[in-house]
């Protein structure tokens, strides 16, 4: 049986990948650029690089005639100075002569507007030439470079995102439905509610994808929809990767996910949980805002370690950065540099909740166009001599010393559920606030409780096993299948401690609400019945009494009739003064709490801290510090790092009361030490047991 603390291995490289996309293919009229590369490459220790992403256009600069030298030579450069290959495949930017010839290749919006040449993504997944092209451009790949000594990985496409609702796409949307609903004109119906609006469904060839020139109100069409986007990327991807797993079966493959860079919350385009199924290896590109003006540095760090446990959860195991900035971005509203200390602090950070790679986007600056000015290991300046390049050459020592870390992964006894699906029915749903549903955000409030104390926490997927853990929150799970209700009913009666919220539980799969009130099964395990959700204004405030203390209440309160549970807070205002706010319950040899509102982060902070305590859930190896500082711990057969990180602009004391060794200086330490702004410390700790 394998340890929980066996080691993993993403790819086959024995060291922490660092480097990123390169794009030669920008410079081939200038040697001397593509020679600096290469003496570039070894100053700032990097050692990986993607190439080939958006190179359709130098590989195959007309339809037939193909020019693969340059590359040839580029991947033979790299490995001469010790480095490793990233492959892409070009598809995610078409070339001109491929739009003029084959129009069919372009996308339709929701309007019914076909696309012009332009733009990356502009293409139709359903499109069968648009297919066969970028197969035979992949399968031409893998039989030149397939063997290659350097060639670790597949990088499929860049970035999926998008959808198309031309003819093709259409017939293609119609074909799924018929196959999801059986061929059955009444499941649909019924499924979608047809006779709102008198929208009954008589003859297939009426099914049509939503679009604001037609039907964009029917939640069930709108829910499916999104669904088939979905499942057609994939459908696309995995019409891309034939020839890869023919040729290169032992090469593992990914592509690049994303997170919205503003809020930093899950791309919600695409259902990533459906997605990394097909996937070898999970990989996305982060680019969070750093210092910027509207939460602290701490409160974004939480938010990107949020999204860094639900990428490794998907498949419990390492995942890659693929992309970040050693800088700055170019779309952001306010394109800040990071402040000195950030980047390896950043970089760090991603190492630590289980990434085995530092890659950026981009190895040099573009020099035309909009890319010009994103951030880059290379400058305009083309020195090695400036702060960004030095702080990059820093991240690779620093990397260097992590060889024992590659493969580590880091067990949890606490998950929180996170659902794609759920999310699109909330946002869909013409109730509530439009402006406060906010379910990533609040997600991520409930996880930010346990970042603050240490404690590792997967984010997972509904499909994803729950026994494993001892406590399973569930906020804000709207959406929910009476599949997923039965296996929260047999985690709760199994033992397990399950923490649901406000607005959960309302609608089942097909987005149709549960006739009779709240469903049954979450009646007998909660013990009450939510029987009204009130929605405040922004200027609107309640509050909750929990363990004698007042909470702030914003946004939403649910109204609770209480059967068999205990009441642990109550509302103070309003017409539902003195009623339940909160709730627990004993169901079989397991617990269930109810939140019955949103309330301000003190209250997570103590409410969450009784069940830490209740559970004995504690950090795997405790390090005293104060506010704004995360330790996180990746796990080794033999030995636990830790990184000890400060996510604020001043000083802050920590202590170790154990020895630990410093990763990067090889000295001992013990007792009380200060961490300068922006610090880490990396330490291993002998484990005893």
């Amino acid at each position: 049986m394998m340890s929980k603390h066996e080691k993993t291995y993403v790819t086959n490289a024995n060291f922490m990948l660092h480097g990123g996309d390169y794009n030669p293919d920008q410079w081939l009229d200038r040697p001397d650029i593509l020679a600096d590369d290469i003496k570039l490459m070894k100053l700032s220790h990097t050692n990986t690089f993607s190439v080939g992403i958006f190179a359709w256009s130098a590989l195959e600069p007309e339809e037939g005639v193909y020019n693969f030298e340059w590359l040839d030579e580029i991947i033979d450069n790299i490995h001469g100075i010790g480095g490793r290959v990233i492959l892409a495949t070009p598809s995610g930017a078409r070339p001109t002569w491929l739009s003029q010839k084959y129009p069919e290749v372009l996308r339709v919006n929701g309007a019914r507007v076909k696309q012009l040449h332009g733009g990356r993504h502009n293409h139709c997944f359903t499109s069968e030439v648009y297919r066969e092209k970028t197969q035979t451009m992949n399968r031409l790949l893998a039989e030149r470079y397939g063997n290659h000594p350097s060639l670790l990985m597949w990088h499929i496409s860049n970035e999926y995102g998008g959808e198309c609702h031309c003819d093709k796409c259409q017939s293609a949307f119609r074909e799924w439905i018929k196959e999801k609903y059986n061929h059955d004109l009444k499941a649909l119906n019924d499924a979608w509610w047809g006779p709102f609006w008198s929208h009954t469904i008589t003859d297939w060839s009426q099914v049509e994808s939503p679009s604001p020139i037609g039907e964009n109100m029917v939640h069930g069409l709108n829910l499916d929809w999104r669904r088939f986007v979905t499942d057609q990327t994939i459908s696309f991807y995995n019409n891309e990767i034939v020839p890869l797993r023919e040729l290169t079966p032992n090469v593992p493959i990914t592509t690049n996910f994303m997170a919205d860079t503003h809020d930093l919350i899950p791309f919600q385009a695409l259902d990533y949980s459906k997605f990394a199924k097909h996937l070898d290896v999970i990989s996305w590109d982060a680019y969070p805002a750093w210092h910027n003006d509207w939460e602290t540095t701490a409160d974004l760090a939480s938010k990107v370690g949020f999204i860094n446990d639900l990428y490794r959860s998907l498949k419990q195991k390492p995942f890659l950065l693929m992309e970040s900035t050693p800088s700055g971005v170019n779309w952001h509203n306010v394109n800040k540099a990071k402040r000195p200390g950030m980047h390896l602090l950043s970089s760090m950070q991603m190492i630590s909740h289980g990434s085995d790679s530092v890659l950026y986007f981009q190895w040099r600056k573009s020099r035309g166009s909009s890319e010009k000015f994103h951030g880059a290991v290379v400058d305009h300046d083309n020195s090695s001599e400036n702060r960004v390049f030095q702080e990059v050459a820093k991240v690779g020592q620093t990397l260097e010393k992590l060889t024992d870390v590659i493969g580590t992964n880091r067990p949890a006894d606490v998950a929180v559920l996170y659902d794609w699906e759920s999310n699109w029915a909330l946002n869909d749903a013409q109730g509530f606030g439009l402006e406060t549903k906010l379910y990533p955000q609040t997600l991520q409030k409930h996880y930010k409780a346990f970042w603050e104390k240490d404690i590792p926490v997967d984010v997972i997927t509904k499909e994803q096993d729950f026994s494993s853990y001892k406590l399973l929150i569930v906020p804000m799970l709207y959406l929910v299948s009476e599949e997923t209700i039965s296996r929260l009913k047999t985690f709760v009666a199994g033992g397990g401690t399950l923490v649901m919220t406000y607005i959960s539980g309302l609608v089942n799969e097909h987005d149709l609400t549960y006739l009779g009130g709240w469903h049954k099964d979450l009646q007998d395990i909660f013990g009450i019945k939510p029987t009204e959700t009130d929605t405040l204004y922004p200027k609107d405030q309640n509050a909750v009494t929990f363990n004698g203390k007042s909470y702030v209440l914003k946004d939403y309160a649910t109204l609770i009739e209480v059967d068999s549970a205990n009441v642990e807070a109550v509302y103070e205002d309003d017409f539902y003064a003195e009623t339940p706010a909160v709730t627990s319950h004993k169901y079989e040899a397991g617990k269930a709490y109810y939140i019955g509102g949103r309330l301000e982060h003190a209250f997570q902070q103590d409410f969450y801290q009784g069940l830490i305590t209740e559970l004995s859930l504690e950090p795997v190896a405790s390090v005293k510090h104060g506010e704004g500082v995360s330790v996180q711990v990746r796990q080794a057969p033999d030995s636990d790092y830790l990184f000890v990180m400060n996510f604020t602009e001043e000083k802050q004391p920590i202590a170790f009361d154990y020895e630990v060794k410093d990763v990067v200086t090889g000295e001992k330490i013990t007792g009380e030490l200060t961490l300068e702004k922006y610090e880490v410390r990396i330490v291993e700790k002998t484990r005893t047991n």
